[in-house]
């Protein structure tokens, strides 16, 4: 089997609604999303002889996936009072809600969801929220 990996960053603030402890007030983190898609042959003939994928695919998509939550407030739905979410709006903050506690392993999951939805054979996704810190997600086939 082959597997190709790519990796991007983004920089982001979350909370962790309902923990008890530091995590549990705004704070930001410079998340790494490693992404690992496999094959079991490669192409045999056309542009992409010799390859399981476009690395430039995958690079593109990774990419625009991070950028999306790049320099945003990310926050769990309901976990904030909606007259605080539409001041900061108003103000021109970039806020996304998720359906799911913003931690590094829903990030995993949610993140391998998105780029298997997009077509790929995804072998796993980790997500780094410190530089030794990481979330891994890879479902059992």
């Amino acid at each position: 089997m082959y597997i190709l990996r790519a990796e991007h960053s983004f920089d982001s603030a979350h909370f962790l609604s309902g923990y008890e402890g530091k995590c549990a007030n705004i704070h930001g983190h410079r998340w790494r999303i490693v992404a690992e898609v496999a094959g079991e042959k490669l192409a045999s003939e056309g542009q992409l002889r010799g390859m399981v994928i476009d690395f430039g695919d995958l690079k593109r998509d990774v990419k625009k996936m991070v950028d999306d939550h790049d320099h945003a407030l990310i926050i769990e739905t309901g976990t904030m009072r909606e007259v605080t979410l539409n001041c900061l709006r108003e103000d021109g903050f970039n806020i996304i809600e998720i359906p799911f506690r913003p931690t590094a392993e829903e990030f995993s999951r949610y993140f391998y969801e998105i780029l298997e939805e997009k077509g790929y054979q995804v072998k796993r996704v980790t997500v780094y929220e410190t530089p030794t810190n990481c979330a891994t997600y890879e479902r059992g086939r």
